[in-house]
């Protein structure tokens, strides 16, 4: 009996951990080719997707990974690479809004509030990445995001039909934050799943006009 659940498990490893690797290789050859971590090196796209986080940790502490969208965005802006904002995050609770944080900070950072359009409903990557087409009509766009974020949107983008390049914010070690890049394994994985199974996102609603 011992034996037998033994290789049961054994089994069910070697599929995860197929799973994973494969998932995640096929997201990365998706990405190639379309990350820019250069401003002078990134082509003009009127439309920017700014990918959602929350902008303090659960100590109190101020988000790096905020702090880094924020700056690439501001960045893309003031080198006229992009020209409109969609902040997509999540907005699930009264108390907690990536949108309005982030809009904030950007307009903190010299972007113009007429130029930014707010998501609330990106609940995940793959909603805002769905919501972009849908919603906001868009099927050409710049996403901005950490490298291994951008990667996986990337992939989604292609899935979705989005001709879509990538801005890469600056990155923390992954000693940093070893919990963020296990979860985007697992991330990975779930999108394949969500693909396999006619995944829809949570909302979508009335469309938003962008000029």
């Amino acid at each position: 009996m011992l034996k037998k659940l033994l290789y049961i498990v054994g089994a069910f490893l070697l599929i995860a951990i197929s799973a994973i690797y494969f998932c995640n290789k096929g997201i990365e050859n998706a990405a190639k080719g379309k990350m820019y971590d250069d401003t002078n090196a990134i082509p003009y796209n009127k439309i920017a997707l700014l990918l959602g986080t929350g902008k303090y940790l659960p100590n109190g502490g101020i988000n790096p990974f905020f702090c880094y969208r924020i700056q690439a965005a501001a960045n893309l802006f003031k080198s006229g690479k992009i020209k409109y904002i969609i902040v997509s995050g999540d907005n699930s609770r009264k108390d907690y809004n990536e949108p309005e944080m982030m809009r904030d900070d950007l307009i903190k950072s010299g972007v113009d509030s007429s130029l930014i359009y707010l998501d609330y409903a990106g609940f995940r990557t793959f909603d805002s990445m769905v919501r972009l087409r849908e919603v906001f009509g868009q099927d050409s766009v710049t996403i901005i995001s950490q490298k291994f974020h951008n990667e996986r949107a990337l992939y989604i983008a292609s899935k979705e039909g989005i001709h879509a390049i990538a801005f890469n914010a600056t990155d923390i070690s992954q000693k940093s934050a070893p919990a963020t890049r296990i979860r985007e394994k697992f991330a990975r994985v779930k999108v394949f799943v969500d693909y396999l199974f006619g995944k829809k996102p949570k909302f979508l609603g009335e469309k938003v006009m962008i000029p």
